[in-house]
């Protein structure tokens, strides 16, 4: 998607981006999250974050193993470690909530980094591009099956979430926005 934007991508491994951004090799990256990025040291290198963007809307938490070592085991450990697993999971989004928002405001606060959302027509562009790439794939039937069931899964799942869980944008300026000045003593409203 980046390729199709006019970005030339260098994929690296996490360890070797800050350095790569600190030498020059690279403009700008992209890893993760506020937390991830704390303790790889993105805000040595560069202070400015742009936020939402459709390549990476959601984190997901693996834990792999190698598939005949794994169907090998007894089926009292395989239920051990898929339980394990699963509580792993649980607790890595659970907990990641409260990381995050931590390491964003620390970010700000403590590292004097600069976050912008990303422009509605960049997000519209990047939606776009994915588009074009899709279709140079459409040759590709393991590739259109996939993405058949991700967008079946993405209208049901985004559809309910849209329907059914309120933005929090009101709440959140209820109780925590700016709130008006208040009038001088003796004036009233109009």
């Amino acid at each position: 998607m980046f390729t199709g934007l006019g970005a030339a991508v260098n994929a690296l491994p996490g360890g070797e981006i800050v350095p790569a951004m600190d030498r020059g090799l690279l403009d700008a990256a992209e890893f993760n999250n506020a937390t991830s990025d704390r303790i790889l040291g993105f805000p040595d290198v560069s202070k400015v974050c742009m936020l939402q963007s459709y390549h990476q809307n959601a984190e997901q938490f693996e834990i792999m193993f190698n598939k005949a070592k794994f169907d090998a085991l007894p089926a009292r450990i395989k239920a051990i470690i898929e339980n394990a697993v699963e509580a792993a999971s649980q607790d890595m989004s659970w907990k990641a909530i409260d990381r995050y928002s931590k390491d964003y405001i620390e970010l700000q606060t403590k590292d004097k980094v600069r976050f912008y959302r990303t422009p509605d027509a960049i997000l519209q562009r990047q939606l776009e591009t994915y588009d074009a790439a899709a279709k140079k794939r459409a040759d590709n039937a393991m590739w259109v099956e996939i993405e058949k069931s991700q967008k079946a899964f993405a209208e049901r799942a985004v559809r309910w979430d849209l329907d059914t869980n309120v933005n929090r944008r009101m709440a959140y300026n209820h109780y925590f926005g700016k709130k008006p000045a208040a009038a001088p003593e003796g004036k009233k409203k109009a």
